[in-house]
């Protein structure tokens, strides 16, 4: 049952990236386009996103899922070191392809060679972080 419920809510979460438009490179791409042409269509979208999010965030308190298990815990509100960087890291690659992790992966039934090469990539690096993140760590340690 899990496991239904789990591609129902992804092919929803995919369907509503292709129908807002976040699998378009061109369309995120002016989106961070401040000081060109600025396509402010995406601001509606992450406000679609977050706004039904910080709600789910309140319902869910003291609950559990129908389905079992239990709900992730809320993020915490540190802005650490790790955090800056993978944020920086995270808006370059958005900037630089117009996509991320959740429209690279639907826009794979489409997106042709150049998004399959992204997705290949992505992979690589999220296989290659932790292994990085260590080493950061450690360096950080011994200074």
């Amino acid at each position: 049952m899990r496991l239904m419920i789990a591609l129902i809510a992804g092919g929803l979460f995919g369907l509503g990236l292709h129908l807002s438009g976040m699998t378009d490179t061109n369309r995120v791409q002016g989106f961070l386009d401040l000081f060109g042409n600025w396509d402010p269509t995406l601001a509606f979208v992450m406000g679609g996103a977050i706004v039904p999010m910080a709600v789910a965030w309140r319902l869910t308190t003291g609950r559990k899922p129908l389905a079992g298990g239990m709900f992730p815990p809320r993020p915490t509100t540190d802005i650490t070191r790790r955090l800056v960087i993978g944020s920086l890291l995270f808006g370059i690659g958005w900037g630089l392809v117009g996509l991320c992790p959740g429209p690279a992966m639907a826009s794979l039934s489409y997106g042709g060679t150049s998004g399959l090469v992204f997705f290949v990539t992505m992979l690589i690096g999220m296989a290659a972080a932790p292994r990085i993140s260590q080493m950061l760590d450690r360096r950080a340690a011994s200074a």
